[in-house]
């Protein structure tokens, strides 16, 4: 990615730091914007332009706003990135560049270090944004609040709140190509997918990731399902050599727990629905005494934060050392950079509880995908799918 620019002009040795620059009236608390933008503005340029270390030393010195972002939506993180200096986007994080700052056209620093085959750069930003989500997630832990830089901007529609997407309609049709798909309308009127057909190699290759090597699958396995949406992966579940003894549902959606009794899914041998969110259960006394084979969850308006206080339940769910966990692995999958720092991060939080993850790729590019899907799949617009399938560490024993 190159960006075209106009050479903006530099400060001159007179010119003070911004924390020294006030009003007429002696103010010091007076900031002139325009001052600050002119500055922020040299430093991409400077960038840009290739200019000596010292002079965009001297910017940085002078307070030049690394959270500056020009007409393009372009940082000096963009730039550093731009013309591959993995050097520069190392020191310009670690002066405080906003990691996930996003252009007009939705790409990161990281997306344009990925278009560069740049690696280094590529996962200094990304490492960036795996620490400062875990600082985040920390001072979270002792009750404090953070300035967070955080992925996912606060949502109160039915695509993003709990609340109001149980209170929301859901729609459950047919499309052209014959494909069941299930819609919620956001505030706008737009309907979005929250479950598309095109999951469907995504949950046939999940189960068989989860069940398919487990010694005691044709006994008929114990699963846990969190979120029905299409019932894709439950009727994969169903589909096993020998239907699980133990098949539960947890639904909180009374339009989903509708169409599952449509479906006859509350007369399937084995199978137990509880209605209601998975809070509601799990970590109760409803499941305290049940372990199982294999766990999955794929809910829908629920964030990370949300999806870590699963994992923590993960350890008790799980029968033992064969039993295997997933998750639909879907959050920031419409930017390539946020969706490779949340997979870093789940396997992290997994692994410190004792969940060790392996991932497999799967295509989801699909040569019809596009036009297959259009707008009701912009949900996740990566190529690749990861994988994600856990199982408690086993310790090893020491000679």
């Amino acid at each position: 990615m190159e960006k075209e620019h106009q050479t903006a002009a530099r400060p001159t040795e007179d010119d003070k730091p911004i924390d020294q620059v006030i009003d007429d009236d002696g103010d010091p608390d007076y900031v002139d914007e325009e001052e600050i933008a002119a500055l922020g503005q040299s430093l991409v340029y400077a960038i840009l332009d290739y200019a000596p270390p010292e002079d965009i030393q001297k910017l940085i010195d002078d307070d030049a706003p690394l959270w500056y972002q020009d007409e393009d939506g372009w940082s000096a993180l963009h730039a550093a990135a731009s013309v591959e200096d993995a050097e520069l986007v190392k020191k310009l994080l670690k002066e405080g560049a906003p990691w996930n700052l996003a252009d007009n056209t939705g790409n990161t620093a990281g997306d344009v270090a990925l278009s560069l085959n740049d690696e280094e750069s590529y996962r200094a930003i990304r490492d960036a944004g795996l620490r400062s989500e875990l600082i985040i997630q920390l001072l979270a832990s002792h009750g404090e609040e953070a300035d967070a830089l955080v992925l996912k901007e606060e949502d109160n529609t039915a695509l993003g709140s709990t609340d109001k997407f149980l209170s929301s309609r859901l729609r459950y049709t047919t499309d052209a190509y014959g494909q069941e798909i299930c819609m919620v309308q956001s505030e706008d009127g737009t309907e979005v997918g929250v479950m598309m057909g095109w999951e469907r190699e995504i949950m046939q290759e999940t189960v068989r990731r989860l069940c398919g090597s487990q010694s005691s699958v044709h006994a008929g396995l114990k699963v846990l399902n969190v979120g029905f949406g299409l019932g894709i992966i439950d009727s994969f579940f169903q589909s096993l050599p020998t239907p699980p003894s133990t098949h539960a549902i947890i639904e909180p959606h009374p339009d989903v727990l509708r169409h599952m009794r449509e479906q006859g899914w509350y007369d399937k041998k084995g199978v137990i629905i509880l209605e209601g969110r998975w809070q509601d259960f799990v970590g109760t006394k409803t499941l305290e005494d049940i372990t199982f084979d294999a766990v999955y969850t794929d809910t829908f308006s629920e964030d990370y934060d949300a999806l870590r206080r699963f994992f923590d339940h993960v350890p008790k769910l799980l029968a033992g050392p064969d039993a295997r966990f997933s998750f639909f692995n879907g959050l920031g999958a419409t930017n390539a950079l946020f969706y490779d720092v949340y997979t870093h991060l789940s396997e992290l939080n997994l692994a410190d509880l004792g969940i060790d993850v392996e991932w497999e790729d799967v295509d989801v590019a699909t040569q019809d995908s596009e036009d297959r899907w259009g707008k009701t799949r912009e949900y996740f617009t990566q190529r690749l799918y990861r994988l994600p399938v856990g199982r408690i560490r086993t310790k090893t024993m020491q000679p």
